[in-house]
């Protein structure tokens, strides 16, 4: 519950009064554990909008260009470019990163693994490129990330915008755009859903098996 309340107040969402831990509001059953709602599908929408505007005051919006890492950071992006275009009047480029042969721990994923479309619409040599992703980790996704947009052109600058930061970095990586932080105890992770890969829009803590 401690993480939900900071999440909200991260988010600019005033924090409203939050069920007992264990009713099935606060707390849902999975078939690995339990789940609880961080942000809701309104205060989810809410974050983002914030967000959008935070990457509008962050620099010129000419050269900016999205890339969401993909399976659900792209979503994302695009919900991020149809608020800067609503707000500014300019259709922003979205792209997506799949960086699963650029893992560290590629050799450890399996004999066959699932490798998405990486799609870079417009030349990013020079852009203002802000990668987005849905939850911020250890940074080792961010790194492969920069190391793949590095095949594609040389950026003016770049930038990372989550919607959650969780903490537990391992390597030397800040997002400059955060949407919500969560504290997450041993045992439970932060997991989001967009309705293009889960049905739902929200964020999660899970705990159970899975979440190790």
């Amino acid at each position: 519950m401690c993480g939900t309340l900071i999440a909200r107040q991260a988010a600019g969402i005033l924090p409203r009064s939050l069920p007992e831990p264990g009713s099935r509001t606060a707390q849902e059953s999975t078939e690995d554990g339990t789940r609880t709602p961080v942000l809701s599908e309104e205060e989810l929408k809410a974050a983002l909008a914030r967000l959008a505007d935070d990457v509008l005051k962050g620099g010129q919006i000419h050269d900016l260009v999205l890339i969401g890492i993909r399976r659900r950071g792209n979503h994302l992006a695009a919900r991020l470019a149809s608020h800067l275009s609503s707000a500014h009047g300019t259709d922003v480029p979205t792209g997506s990163l799949d960086i699963t042969l650029y893992r560290d721990d590629f050799a450890q994923v399996g004999p066959r693994p699932v490798i998405g479309v990486t799609d870079i619409p417009v030349d990013i040599t020079d852009r203002r490129v802000v990668v987005v992703d849905d939850v911020l980790f250890t940074g080792r996704t961010i790194r492969a990330a920069l190391n793949e947009l590095a095949d594609f052109g040389r950026p003016r600058r770049i930038e990372l915008c989550v919607l959650i930061d969780r903490g537990g970095r391992e390597l030397p990586i800040r997002a400059d755009y955060v949407g919500a932080t969560v504290e997450v105890g041993e045992g439970q992770r932060v997991v989001v859903h967009v309705p293009e890969e889960d049905g739902e829009l929200g964020a999660f803590l899970e705990s159970g098996q899975e979440a190790a």
